[in-house]
């Protein structure tokens, strides 16, 4: 996609005045047949979907349709909540709906249901469409997270009041049917769907904060619809991943796969410095020997003053350990690795300017910028075209959305944050926020590869080279690692090479976790074609540990089992064990003597 000037990054694009659907909704709906049949057998756009027929008695799967579900072209309901304390159902007027101050208009085109938003005066909070359909009592759903997975994606039975952020699947394996519906990357508002046995919701969030926006006299395009129902003998894991190709048309892949290693889970940002780091390098050049693809060396929290996980300013190194940052990165180019490195752009350690902070709950040291001050943005910008201009070549950039919403992604649930507050701008929903700030970032590092980690993935797609898809895993605990690496593994890599790289997180190994467990998640990590870190003292290794190290770079470095991964009993278990590596069926042995270990990690 086109790089967006830093002009463009710091200053919201231009909002259009609302265009009138009805009059051209018939017509745009006949183009909307038309081009749905070029995307190729399987592919159903919401227009698509099986007719309803005489015979069926209330909603449900068309009889003799060969499809899961029957999804109506548009909602049968809309129900608004301006204020945050009341939903009201809109009156329609075709594929128009209105409610107060609001209007919600619903244009069928080429690319999908476009759900476009007028509010010009008075709050927003909410908005709810819904479709009254049902599913087979057997079907299995799927949905994605807000921003890494914790270790709790599955397929399940019908659960009501579930979160299904984003998109959702639906599979029934008696008959190996399998659909789809879900918005397109890069939304304006936060969506999530609710499924139960009368229907469908899909809930958009237009809040700014905790509270409501104020979008004023301007058009939201809040999402873009598409469904998609699996072609005949397509596994609910290849469609998923035809699905996130239409849902994300434009992403941005760099054009070699991404590997290296981080130094996070054998330092934990303690007791590390600049030798170091030329330590790693050195190891990471030698596992990747001569192969064309030079991996990234990154320098993960640590390296300025202030906690294991500080704020800014990201203007120097801790002037002892670190005292010449782009010195370490021209070193580590000479050893032959590309050198990469660790920020948290979105809070301050040291605070100047109280002003410049986010309202609402803050729980942490460190404390949270407000994104909708342009002083913030610019600050950004600087930071990371600081660590750019040292020559750093790939920029991690952390804890972005938990400094926003003071929670964590399992936290965040339906409600997002806690408390009634907003920005300093409160014209911009959070979604519009975070997607102007992914905008400066990615203005800021110009070529440069940006990996995101605590970041909302489907706002994220387009902008980031690579996302870290679950959350972390442990050079402590092996418990840690197969609870949260295989599992993001396993359900977010239909967004590999779709949305993004994904990272499942390092695959590290230190003496007090088991290396018959290590070897396995490194060996899986480097096959599948997700982006494979490394994480590993090179001190400590021993010569058959580091052959493996070595054989799992080399295979990661080219991009994985030549025929691609997918999990084989991913619809049973929360964590795989079987898996097809292109043609080779591979069991892996991830338990420990005393089982799993249920207790918190």
């Amino acid at each position: 996609m086109q790089k967006p000037s830093v002009k463009d990054a710091l200053n919201p694009p231009p909002l259009h005045k609302p265009a009138k659907p009805d009059a051209a909704f018939k017509a745009s709906r006949r183009a909307f047949f038309r081009n749905a049949l070029t995307l190729g057998a399987g592919t159903l756009l919401l227009p698509g979907s099986p007719p309803v027929l005489a015979a069926d008695n209330g909603p449900g799967p068309a009889k003799n349709s060969g499809a899961l579900a029957r999804f109506p072209d548009l909602p049968a309901r809309v129900f608004v909540d301006q204020a945050g304390n009341q939903m009201k159902q809109a009156q329609r007027q075709g594929s128009r709906f209105t409610s107060g101050q609001v209007a919600v208009n619903m244009d069928f085109s080429a690319a999908g249901l476009k759900v476009r938003v007028d509010c010009p005066s008075g709050p927003l909070s909410r908005i709810v469409l819904r479709w009254e359909t049902a599913f087979p009592d057997d079907t299995l759903f799927l949905g994605d997270h807000w921003e890494r997975g914790y270790g709790d994606l599955q397929w399940r039975f019908l659960q009501p009041e579930r979160v299904l952020p984003w998109y959702f699947s639906a599979h029934q394996e008696s008959t190996g049917r399998t659909f789809m519906v879900g918005v397109k990357t890069q939304p304006s508002a936060f969506c999530f769907w609710t499924i139960d046995a009368a229907g469908v919701s899909l809930w958009l969030d237009f809040r700014n904060g905790g509270g409501p926006s104020q979008p004023g006299d301007r058009e939201i395009t809040a999402a873009t619809i598409i469904t998609l129902a699996s072609a005949r003998e397509e596994s609910p894991f290849a469609a998923l991943t035809r699905f996130c190709r239409l849902l994300c048309p434009a992403p941005r892949l760099a054009p070699l796969p991404i590997c290296g290693n981080n130094n996070w889970y054998y330092a934990y940002g303690h007791d590390f410095d600049a030798d170091a780091m030329r330590r790693d390098a050195a190891f990471l050049a030698e596992l990747a020997a001569s192969h064309r693809n030079r991996p990234y060396c990154v320098i993960d929290a640590g390296w300025t003053p202030g906690s294991t996980v500080p704020g800014g300013p990201w203007l120097s190194g801790d002037p002892k350990r670190f005292p010449d940052m782009p010195g370490l990165a021209t070193d580590m180019k000479k050893i032959g690795v590309r050198p990469g490195i660790w920020i948290r752009p979105t809070a301050l350690t040291q605070v100047d300017d109280p002003s410049r902070l986010r309202p609402g709950p803050v729980n942490d040291a460190e404390k949270p910028l407000d994104l909708t001050l342009p002083e913030n943005r610019q600050l950004i910008h600087n930071d990371v075209a600081c660590v750019r201009s040292w020559g750093y070549e790939l920029i991690k950039h952390d804890f972005s959305t938990y400094d926003i919403f003071d929670k964590w992604g399992f936290e965040m649930g339906a409600e997002l944050t806690d408390g009634d507050w907003n920005f300093q701008d409160p014209t911009l929903t959070n979604a519009e926020i975070i997607l102007r700030h992914y905008q400066t970032l990615r203005a800021a590092a110009g070529d440069a590869v940006l990996l995101g980690c605590n970041t909302i993935g489907h706002l994220g797609a387009g902008y980031f080279e690579i996302q870290r898809v679950g959350d972390d895993t442990s050079g402590h605990i092996w418990e840690r690692t197969r609870r949260m690496g295989i599992n993001a593994l396993a359900y977010r890599l239909p967004q590999n090479g779709t949305f993004f790289a994904c990272d499942p997180d390092c695959a590290a190994h230190t003496n007090q976790t088991r290396w018959e467990y290590d070897r396995q998640w490194l060996d899986l990590v480097a096959r599948s074609g997700a982006a494979l870190f490394i994480s590993v003292d090179p001190r400590t290794i021993q010569a058959n540990q580091k052959s493996a190290f070595r054989n799992a770079m080399q295979t990661a470095l080219s991009g994985g089992a030549p025929g691609g991964c997918e999990s084989l009993d991913w619809l049973h278990t929360t964590v795989p064990r079987r898996w097809l590596m292109g043609t080779e069926k591979v069991t892996y042995h991830w338990e420990e003597p005393t089982g799993w270990n249920p207790m918190k990690v």
